[in-house]
């Protein structure tokens, strides 16, 4: 199935997302507004930064040495890379941070300084999330061993416990990251001639990949076992739990956009393709969630809005909320679907779907 060439019925109802765009630039162009971000957002970069690098330097100069007043700082920075990753990293790799490329390129290296890497999250999320979401073997977001998110996907005796172990594995994503799973993914999408996308060689890529991560361990991990006051077995475990509390949020946070029992996992035909064009397969494969919960959406970057960001990934999240009102109508006036949930419903729906995908083969 992975070598099957995925291809969207550009047929398919293409007056809706012409129609949707023209009603989405008016809004922009009537309101006089940037499509980029505002000063709410520059805001919020500098809040979010500062939250993560001012714990770390509380930690590196001993501010404060009890223990758990430590491990507080250190839970500190995992929300801060969460944010990161939410409000600046995202918007930045996504091209719709600023309409300045600069800004957008090294404001999108955010990343390499939170243990990821920009090439393969750029290949990962915006080559292959984007384009394919919820299609099994192909967006990797819902393919891994231990999980089983669409019926696609192979069941295994263990996925019978996902709705109660999920929750942790969730919490390892990103100390994954920053320990071997961009390494390999580099070599997967060496293999599948996805690297180039990002015009860069291999070789490069894998030169730049072992740096960033040389960088990122000694300045989070090894500079901190050396001058912090707490023992380096203790250093060890709050630099896991900063880990933990990030990967935690950033799926959980993913999780209730795609993987819930409202949206679907379309399988294309044996020959690759689709029945829906691209816009109406987001519709399809794409929920909201707490859209009125503004603390929320302000720390998770708009993603509430997934919708919206599926749709116009190269509009800034600051303006998901204005703009979902728009998509919300046109969509029901060309009969689609507008997936929406509260939070607590969503995280329902997430923990049925894992029972349900755990238990049966097929719908």
């Amino acid at each position: 199935m992975e070598s099957v060439r995925i291809k969207f019925n550009t047929t398919d109802r293409p007056e809706f997302v012409k129609e949707l765009r023209n009603r989405v630039n008016s809004y922009f162009k009537e309101n006089n507004r940037s499509k980029h971000a505002n000063t709410n957002m520059v805001v919020k970069t500098i809040v979010m930064i500062s939250l993560y690098f001012i714990p770390y330097f509380f930690i590196l100069f001993n501010v404060v040495t009890n223990s758990w007043l430590v491990l507080s700082l250190w839970t500190l920075m995992g929300i801060g890379m969460a944010g990161i990753g939410f409000s600046i990293m995202h918007d930045a790799n996504h091209g719709a941070y600023s309409k300045n490329k600069n800004v957008n390129k090294y404001l999108g290296y955010l990343i390499n300084l939170v243990g990821g890497s920009v090439v393969n999250w750029k290949i990962q999320h915006n080559v292959l999330h984007h384009t394919y979401t919820n299609i099994a073997n192909h967006d990797e977001d819902i393919d891994g061993p231990l999980m089983r998110f669409a019926y696609e996907i192979k069941r295994h005796k263990v996925h019978r416990f996902q709705q109660f172990y999920a929750w942790f594995l969730y919490g390892l994503i990103t100390i994954s990251w920053s320990i071997k799973k961009d390494f390999i993914q580099l070599k997967r999408y060496k293999k599948k001639d996805l690297i180039k996308t990002q015009n860069i060689t291999y070789n490069k890529a894998f030169i730049r990949l072992i740096l960033a991560k040389l960088f990122y361990i000694s300045y989070v991990l090894v500079i901190p076992i050396i001058f912090s006051s707490q023992l380096w077995w203790l250093t060890l475990i709050f630099y896991f739990i900063m880990h933990f509390v990030c990967g935690f949020i950033l799926s959980v946070t993913f999780q209730l956009a795609h993987v819930v029992s409202e949206t679907e996992f379309p399988e294309p035909s044996k020959d690759g393709k689709m029945e829906n064009s691209w816009a109406i397969h987001q519709l399809y494969t794409t929920a909201n969630f707490a859209r009125k919960n503004l603390p929320l959406s302000w720390f998770v970057g708009g993603l509430n809005f997934q919708i919206e960001h599926h749709l116009f990934p190269n509009i800034c999240h600051v303006h998901y909320r204005k703009i979902s009102k728009i998509v919300k109508a046109t969509a029901k006036e060309f009969d689609l679907p507008y997936y929406q949930n509260t939070l607590i419903g969503a995280l329902v729906s997430h923990a049925k779907h894992l029972s349900k995908l755990g238990k049966y083969d097929f719908a």
